[in-house]
């Protein structure tokens, strides 16, 4: 009897392992072959914005900036990112926007040219401009110098003796939001003295002399920077600083500008 009672607990215990494994085993199959369950409204990864396009002049101008000027000694952090701000493609012929970031002038048309970016940011620094200056500019041409200055101050100037330039450089500079630079057309070597007197004067074509029009027009510790000397030959910038009654020159390098022109020269 006892045999036979302990072959029944063994057959009972066979069967109940054979129902776990069965259990085990269904149980495994039937999460395999669910679908995972669809995700709610919460689970739903939000759209990625849209990507804004990127200039294709950017690339070039930090270049621009890093290599050509700031490795060639301008500092100013503030003239470094005014020159970053300004996009200079806007501002030459369609024929050259391959060159549009080389370190070099290019011809706007009329005999003038859009001055080389590195010079363009030597002669700002030395202007020392802090926002609320007011600024003379010399000379709009292509308009590229006063978009550079109106990135430093709201208060810019800008006088040009063709008439051709000064309205398209007056198109561009509204074009790209320089709606506060002034513009005139009139002979620069007299300035602008209705708005005078000015914390800068800024000079981009070469007379032969410094224009006293213009020194007369500077502020006590103004600071005018103008190219001097004769035209088709290298000449001298310099940087001129009204002090009182005294007029102190600094000699700063050598450069060519296309001359200035108008009533003077005649």
């Amino acid at each position: 009897m006892k045999l036979r009672y302990s072959s029944l607990l063994k057959w009972a215990a066979a069967l109940l392992l054979v129902i776990i494994a069965a259990v085990v085993v269904l149980t495994a199959f039937d999460v395999w072959r669910k679908e995972p369950p669809l995700p709610s409204a919460t689970d739903t990864p939000p759209v990625p914005e849209a990507t804004p396009t990127a200039d294709p002049y950017g690339k070039p101008r930090e270049h621009m900036v890093e290599f050509d000027i700031g490795a060639r000694g301008v500092r100013d952090p503030d003239v470094l990112r005014a020159m970053r701000a300004v996009p200079r493609h806007e501002f030459v012929l369609p024929d050259y926007l391959n060159m549009a970031y080389a370190d070099r002038p290019l011809p706007i048309g009329y005999g003038q040219t859009i001055s080389q970016p590195y010079i363009v940011a030597a002669m700002t620094e030395l202007l020392r401009l802090k926002r609320g200056d007011r600024v003379l500019e010399v000379g709009t041409g292509s308009g590229y110098q006063a978009a550079v200055l109106a990135e430093l101050t709201d208060q810019v100037y800008s006088v040009e003796i063709i008439e051709e330039l000064h309205k398209s450089s007056t198109e561009v500079l509204k074009r790209l939001g320089y709606e506060k630079v002034r513009t005139k057309h009139a002979d620069g070597y007299y300035g602008w003295e209705e708005h005078a007197p000015y914390d800068a004067i800024i000079v981009t074509a070469a007379p032969d002399h410094i224009p006293q029009p213009l020194v007369k027009q500077l502020k006590d510790g103004g600071r005018l920077v103008v190219p001097v000397g004769p035209p088709g030959w290298q000449q001298t910038l310099w940087l001129i600083e009204k002090q009182g009654e005294e007029i102190v020159s600094k000699s700063v390098m050598g450069v060519i500008f296309v001359p200035l022109t108008g009533e003077h020269t005649r």
